[in-house]
């Protein structure tokens, strides 16, 4: 290395070929007046999904929902009920307005095309959950308050 020209690309690429074969974003060195720091572009894809509202057609089930009570676990497994509301996004899942308030919907409770059944809140915003069909709710698969995933069955309109 010339005393006029303290940059060594031999050391550069002992560096950058160091940081390839380890899993270092960056390196620095330093000798004297010299430092060398080689780094290297780390990059993550990140995949959102985009829920479509529910009005307009049932989410698919992508997943499996989680175990449930025993009586509840042949409702919830395999196929979903023809009848089940599934969640169209991943939240928070309130079955009343407020903590004070009651229910939307019970099990028994009669609903009409277009009723409000539940409330799924994600990132503080509250999403109506509507009825796709009038009947009668059979099943309601959440507590208020519980996390819900996209697709997760929510309850049963027959």
């Amino acid at each position: 290395m010339a005393k006029d020209n303290p940059f060594d690309p031999d050391l550069v690429r002992e560096l950058a070929n160091l940081i390839a074969d380890t899993d270092l974003s960056e390196i620095e060195v330093e000798k004297g007046d010299l430092r060398i720091r080689v780094a290297r572009m780390v990059t993550a894809a990140v995949t959102v999904p985009v829920a479509a509202p529910a009005a307009l057609a049932p989410a698919p089930v992508i997943a499996p929902p989680p175990a449930a009570a025993p009586g509840e676990a042949a409702a919830k497994t395999g196929a979903p009920h023809p009848g089940a509301v599934l969640s169209p996004m991943v939240g928070t899942a309130y079955r009343k307005p407020s903590p004070e308030a009651k229910s939307f919907v019970e099990v028994g409770s009669k609903v009409q095309v277009g009723d409000k059944v539940l409330l799924v809140e994600a990132m503080k915003t509250f999403n109506e959950i509507v009825a796709p069909r009038a009947g009668t709710v059979t099943a309601i698969f959440v507590e208020d308050g519980t996390p819900v995933e996209y697709g997760e069955p929510l309850l049963v309109i027959e």
